[in-house]
């Protein structure tokens, strides 16, 4: 066989190789869009439909005598729940993000050990750990829940914040003060504009965690999913455990997916410089 033959002969098995490559992508994504499609009927029907609640439940738990959480209703624990998250994960951001910009500004680089110690230091108390410090100073309830799920998550906004505008490139920090730029200016049209993404991460990391953590509010008496764990492990119903534990997992899996979209709206210079390869 000749050179020319083997060259002909590799050009005609390219293509079919690249359409190929391409059916198996498709039919992966068709696989993943069903599976997606049915995790999501069935975590509607859990937490909405309590009567295929009841049914799932009492076919895994055949022998105990009640398997739902009769004090409150699971939309309402998921409310409250979100409440929880919320609240918290809005204060992290409010605080976090402006305590990260602050520490990397010229005046404020002085404190940036001090903020990173304090934060880290804020993340390795354990939750519990900090109800039992906030009850005593703002009550049961909704406040402490909310004081210990914030100094819990916003660890990842500020490290988040800060490595973003630390990864601005130094030549467009050049270009923006040759043109003329304030350092405000230079701040909201050339750093946060490319920070973006990664303090996106960051806040996506925060409010994924405080979805988790929430659940130690039931504690203080703030309510949420918690409420049917700790019903669950004080009757010894593991049903109860069962039914505020998968949709906390529900929950965080679905605040994830939708937080990752957010994510890609933003501008990232890895994925533009890919796509012009």
């Amino acid at each position: 066989m000749t050179d020319q033959e083997e060259r002909r002969e590799s050009a005609e098995a390219e293509p079919a190789s690249s359409q190929t490559g391409v059916a198996r992508r498709r039919l992966w994504r068709a696989v993943r869009l069903v599976i997606g499609a049915a995790v999501v009927v069935v975590g509607l029907l859990f937490v909405f439909d309590r009567a295929f609640l009841e049914w799932l439940l009492r076919s895994l738990f055949p022998a105990t005598k009640e398997v739902v959480y009769p004090r409150a209703s699971l939309p309402q624990l998921l409310g409250a729940h979100l409440v929880l998250v919320g609240v918290s994960s809005v204060a992290a951001a409010a605080v976090g993000i402006p305590l990260g910009i602050f520490v990397t500004r010229r005046s404020g680089r002085d404190f940036l050990p001090l903020v990173q110690d304090l934060s880290s230091l804020a993340q390795t108390f354990p939750p519990v750990a900090v109800l039992a410090l906030a009850v005593p100073a703002l009550g049961f309830g909704f406040k402490p829940a909310v004081a210990a799920l914030f100094l819990y998550s916003i660890l990842p906004v500020i490290n988040n914040t800060i490595s973003g505008l630390r990864s601005v490139p130094a030549l467009v920090l050049d270009a923006s003060r040759g043109m003329g730029m304030t350092p405000i200016q230079t701040l909201f049209y050339s750093e946060l504009p490319l920070a973006a993404r990664v303090i996106a991460a960051g806040v996506r990391t925060s409010v994924v965690i405080n979805v988790g953590t929430a659940t130690v509010g039931a504690v203080a008496g703030a309510g949420g999913l918690g409420v049917a764990i700790v019903g669950g492990l004080v009757r010894d119903n593991t049903a109860f455990v069962l039914e505020g534990a998968v949709t906390a997992a529900l929950l965080a899996l679905s605040v994830d997916w939708l937080l990752a979209r957010v994510e890609r709206l933003f501008y990232s210079p890895q994925r533009e410089r890919s796509a012009h390869r």
